[in-house]
């Protein structure tokens, strides 16, 4: 049964590893989806692809998760393309690290425009298009509420910001029957944080069950918020991390 059948998704940052995973899930479920990309075209029409393999209309738009300008057309353009919007996911993320006193202004403004900045109004421009049955899901990270390794406190701080605005943008939706919920994967297999990397054995060792996700767990996470079964949950926070905050 494809419980998303008819919906139509935008997915940020959505070319690779979690976000790609989001991507072809929402559509292997019955949902047409349209995907941002930074940079990496190639990646972004090979997921497109995989899209259209599962039956989907797929589309890839290049836009920068820091530009408001860009952000604004991404969901305009995606929004044409489908034909409109009910599911919108904050996935576009990027990570710096550093010790506090280290820190770069410049570094600190790109955590914030992207991390924050970017997902405030990704969701401002899609909120007029949503209706009824619409669905907001944010990608944040476990280590909101575990700070792993010094250098992260920065990165986990704007991942943090994000629990409050999913809360807040729960109770300014709600009315409409709209849900905002967010997703905090923990360690996952991907290029940013690959399962064989040098720290890879220590987050291992921080999780009761011992191993990574796959992005295609994350993907599970998120396919299930914006399922019809899931339209009683909303402001809440799901933390897919292997136990890492048992």
């Amino acid at each position: 049964m494809k419980t998303l059948a008819g919906k139509r998704a935008l997915v940020t940052g959505g070319s690779r590893g979690i976000g790609a995973a989001i991507a072809r899930a929402l559509a292997e479920n019955g949902a047409d989806v349209a995907l941002t990309y930074q940079s990496a075209a190639e990646r972004a029409q090979a997921v497109v692809a995989s899209i259209e393999e599962s039956g989907r209309k797929g589309m890839a738009i290049q836009a920068d998760s820091a530009d408001p300008a860009a952000i604004r057309r991404s969901v305009e353009e995606a929004v044409a393309g489908l034909g409109g919007l009910d599911i919108l996911v904050n996935n576009a993320g990027i990570a710096r690290y550093n010790l506090i006193a280290d820190f770069s202004v410049e570094d600190i403004d790109a955590l914030f425009d992207v991390n924050v900045r970017g997902t405030v109004l990704a969701t401002q421009a899609a909120i007029p298009h949503l209706k009824a049955g619409g669905r907001v899901i944010t990608i944040g990270s476990a280590g909101a509420d575990r700070i792993v390794g010094t250098p992260g406190t920065v990165y986990y701080m704007t991942k943090s910001a994000l629990q409050s605005f999913t809360r807040g943008l729960a109770q300014e939706l709600g009315g409409r029957d709209i849900t905002s919920n967010l997703v905090q994967p923990g360690s996952t297999d991907t290029d940013m944080n690959p399962a064989n990397g040098e720290s890879a054995d220590f987050q291992r060792g921080l999780m009761p069950l011992g191993r990574f996700a796959e992005p295609s767990d994350i993907a599970a996470a998120v396919t299930f918020l914006a399922s019809p079964a899931a339209r009683h949950i909303t402001g809440t926070i799901m933390t897919v991390d292997g136990g890492l905050l048992a």
